[in-house]
């Protein structure tokens, strides 16, 4: 069946972790409210393509499949690409369902896909000789030990509370269903796609291998807008505004600013290496990338508002 398009701009969103739960059934409850959040958007005729991350929901496939394999003989290890791909398939069923629902009770005649989607990344990207993003279970040193001679993982103690399987966190290069996803969104699907960043690959003669590691999903989706050369890229997350000076008397909201103020702020150490400064790395990547659009920064609740030009922080080339 076709679907139509909105009148409104095109639009990719990365959902912030504040968009998700922690396990399946909190989840389902918060997916409802993302999913409308989503549709007020949908309704004002703006085309969205929604990513998501999945760094809890990854963390708890992983460490139910060590537990298990380390309990019960018939129960496999999951490798880490596989965990990723299981994540995006149920936390993207979540997703598209909610907001399938919420179209519908709306009386809006569109559909959802979701796309469980693979990344490519080079093997010659340096993060790859630096590994620092834990993963899985916390073992002992003599069991860490033991698995990485057994299976050629890297593991690292990890703030004195174990030892844990450190991944890469590489720089995305190509979306591999980037055509599929185009092809479902010109024809009027709303898509759920990226999630986590995408599953990392490698590609060699015309093939792909899944390989250990996370990639930023906020790169991703910025990866994503300036290929499809989206309108705007909508990073959410847990406030309104990104601010300068954050959480001290003198903070100031930051309504506007370019690629050289953001760089600038950014030298000045003003954004946090953990929180808002990957957000604020993405938007500048994005448009660099595609200077005609615009990155907007805000929060889910304030996403529409911020679309419509009353809140958040915008950021241009």
């Amino acid at each position: 069946m076709a679907y139509t398009k909105g009148e409104g701009p095109s639009v990719v969103i990365a959902l912030g972790g504040n968009a998700l739960g922690n396990t399946p059934q909190e989840q389902l409850e918060l997916v409802k409210h993302t999913a409308s959040c989503i549709v007020d958007m949908i309704s004002e005729g703006i085309n969205v393509i929604v990513t998501h991350g999945n760094g809890p929901q990854v963390g708890m496939i992983n460490n139910a499949f060590a537990f298990a394999s380390a309990n019960d003989e018939k129960t496999p290890e999951m490798p880490f690409p596989e965990a990723g791909a299981m994540s995006q398939g149920y936390i993207g069923y979540q997703l598209s369902q909610a907001i399938l629902n919420e179209m519908r009770r709306r009386d809006i005649m569109r559909s959802t896909a979701n796309v469980v989607t693979q990344t490519v990344v080079y093997p010659d990207d340096p993060a790859f000789d630096n590994p620092t993003k834990p993963v899985g279970a916390f073992l002992t040193e003599d069991e860490a030990k033991a698995k990485a001679a057994e299976t050629g993982y890297i593991f690292k103690e990890d703030a004195g509370r174990g030892w844990r399987q450190v991944v890469a966190s590489p720089k995305p290069r190509r979306i591999v269903e980037s055509d599929a996803i185009q092809d479902l969104f010109d024809a009027g699907y709303v898509v759920v796609c990226t999630g986590g960043g995408g599953v990392p690959v490698f590609e060699a003669n015309d093939c792909y291998t899944g390989v250990p590691a996370v990639i930023d999903k906020d790169r991703s989706a910025a990866m994503m807008a300036a290929t499809f050369k989206a309108d705007m890229l909508v990073i959410l997350t847990a406030v309104e505004k990104v601010a300068v000076n954050f959480n001290k008397p003198n903070q100031e909201d930051i309504d506007i600013m370019s690629v050289a103020q953001a760089r600038e702020y950014i030298e000045q150490g003003q954004f946090a290496p953990g929180s808002m400064l990957p957000k604020v790395e993405a938007c500048i990547e994005y448009v660099e990338s595609y200077p005609n659009g615009r990155a907007l920064i805000t929060s889910l609740e304030c996403a529409a508002a911020g679309l419509a030009g009353k809140t958040g922080t915008v950021i241009t080339a």
